[in-house]
């Protein structure tokens, strides 16, 4: 089958290969589901609409699918503009979150379906499904029906067809909700594989974090129709640019600090005014922060441990036992903590209070509020 290698990422025919330019949807005139969405995404590229329900990930994956209609803004592929083309006539693979297969159609016809309509031969048909199939595991359950397939076999013939007819741009919408926990696993695994053997620009929708951290070259965290970061897992994880990308992916600590006028120190008076130490770029003209600091970055203290870092007493409530790892649900006052710990020898147990710590490198700040005056 054909590779598509995609191009050298940061090159400028690179990232303008699939353009959203101030896209914005409304079905009353009034309200936006999407608003503002801009991005570009690069040839090859494995990108990731990740938010909740409603937010608008959903509705611009099928705008760009031209299922749904562009209130105002432009989709570019590759300099042409999609806008008021039809779905058909894009180019695009689509597959769903319900596999959509035609039940009376076996598997090999269901992937086929594609070619049929394109108007591929017979012979060239019956090659390309071959390919297909082997590529996602199948070849042996050519004349099968979906009924007669699990749901992850179904979810490989539904991602067969929609590659099938090398496409463009291929978007999934969330094709995993569907699955158990142990199949999810294994199907990330599986398109993650497919993607990297044929090299074709993916979008992936889906409410799961875990789903986006491991597969994504990149995620677009969406919320209220806009999108608030579009960045590597590892920068939407460590460096979030908002309140609300930081609690949605993975867990956190969230707390108040203000500037003290000293550069790199903050005071946080949710942990009875404890000055807090941090090493990034800041802008004295913000009076308050929120201070980031994810669970398995803070750590139980003993009297031998480095002055250097971050320090605080936490009663312990709650101590959850995962086997390899342990997460203390605490407190310091009224705020609410949580510390991500490998097993210790010796378990905190409720109402311990323990000295907690964590490295200046390790506090992300995200400016909460102009100074006033």
């Amino acid at each position: 089958m054909t590779v598509r290698s995609g191009l050298a990422k940061g090159s400028k025919e690179a990232e303008s290969y699939l353009r959203l330019i101030g896209l914005r949807k409304s079905y009353d005139g009034i309200h936006y589901a999407v608003e503002e969405v801009s991005m570009d995404i690069q040839k090859g590229e494995f990108v990731t609409f990740l938010g909740p329900s409603g937010s608008g990930k959903t509705t611009t994956l099928t705008m760009i699918a031209g299922f749904e209609e562009v209130t105002s803004g432009q989709i570019l592929l590759d300099g042409k503009d999609l806008s008021n083309l039809r779905p058909w006539k894009r180019n695009i693979g689509m597959v769903f979150q319900n596999y959509a297969l035609f039940p009376h159609m076996s598997v090999a016809d269901n992937v086929g379906f594609p070619l049929r309509m394109r108007g591929w031969t017979r012979e060239k048909r019956r090659e390309r499904v071959a390919e297909m199939l082997n590529l996602v595991g199948l070849n042996t359950l050519a004349a099968r029906y979906p009924r007669e397939l699990s749901g992850g076999q179904q979810q490989r013939v539904a991602l067969a067809r929609g590659l099938v007819f090398e496409p463009d741009v291929v978007l999934l919408d969330e094709p995993l909700g569907a699955l158990d926990k142990n199949l999810r696993e294994q199907m990330q695994i599986e398109i993650k594989r497919i993607h990297s053997e044929v090299g074709i620009t993916t979008i992936y929708v889906t409410h799961d974090q875990t789903e986006a951290m491991t597969m994504s070259d990149r995620i677009a965290v969406f919320s209220n129709g806009r999108v608030e970061q579009l960045a590597a897992p590892l920068d939407i994880y460590h460096r979030p640019a908002t309140l609300h990308v930081a609690s949605f992916v993975g867990e956190t600590n969230i707390m108040l600090g203000k500037a003290t006028g000293q550069n790199g120190v903050l005071e946080v008076t949710e942990l009875g005014l404890v000055r807090v130490e941090f090493n990034q770029n800041w802008d004295q003209n913000i009076a308050e922060y929120d201070v980031i600091v994810r669970p398995e970055h803070m750590k139980v203290l003993g009297d031998s441990e480095p002055s250097n870092l971050n320090r605080f007493e936490l009663v312990v409530n709650t101590v959850i036992n995962y086997g390899d790892r342990l997460t203390l649900v605490g407190s310091k006052g009224s705020l609410p903590m949580r510390v991500r710990l490998d097993s210790p020898s010796e378990l905190p147990r409720r109402g311990d209070v323990i000295i907690i710590g964590w490295s200046p490198a390790d506090t992300h700040l995200i400016p909460r509020r102009p100074s006033a005056g």
